[in-house]
């Protein structure tokens, strides 16, 4: 299974159009996360499209994007539990891999995909993948922009970072 990861995308202020590359991989793909800062609906409207969509809300989105998506999400793809959040909250931004990790149980998700500081992570706590995208459009501290991919077999997961050139 084929799973395309996307969060900031923070359309259209960032980004007019969805990039090439990402479209691209969008064919092929089993399913859709994103994590977070759509701030416009077309942008989900766009990914289910091309395959189920499986998104939060984070600190930009709007309240009729937040009553329809929530803050957080557990979802089963293949035999792998995945949790999803934005990672916002209160406290510093080099905190959010640590309000990721703890807005779920360990023993309740095997992934947790979450957002809100553009910058890719991949690495393993606490027996659980953490795994941040980065950003479509909005590159911030990051090298680049980047956006993720998960190769889901059974139990077992690959993360991948795909890099964005402009």
């Amino acid at each position: 299974m084929k799973v395309v990861v996307v969060s900031d995308t923070h359309m259209p202020r960032m980004g007019k159009q969805l990039p090439a590359r990402l479209l691209e991989e969008l064919k092929t793909a089993d399913a859709v996360i994103h994590a977070g800062d759509w701030t416009d609906g077309s942008v989900l409207r766009v990914l289910r499209q091309y395959a189920p969509v499986y998104g939060i809300c984070g600190n930009n989105d709007g309240p009729g994007l937040v009553r329809r998506l929530g803050f957080r999400r557990i979802v089963l793809l293949e035999k792998v539990k995945v949790g999803i959040v934005h990672g916002h909250g209160p406290g510093r931004r080099d905190e959010t891999e640590t309000r990721a990790l703890r807005s779920f149980d360990a023993s309740e998700v095997d992934v947790i995909v979450f957002g809100h500081t553009h910058i890719p992570l991949r690495k393993t706590r606490e027996g659980v993948l953490l795994f941040n995208p980065g950003s479509l459009t909005d590159r911030r501290r990051a090298a680049c922009c980047t956006f993720g991919i998960l190769t889901i077999q059974g139990r077992r997961v690959a993360a991948e970072h795909v890099v964005i050139h402009k």
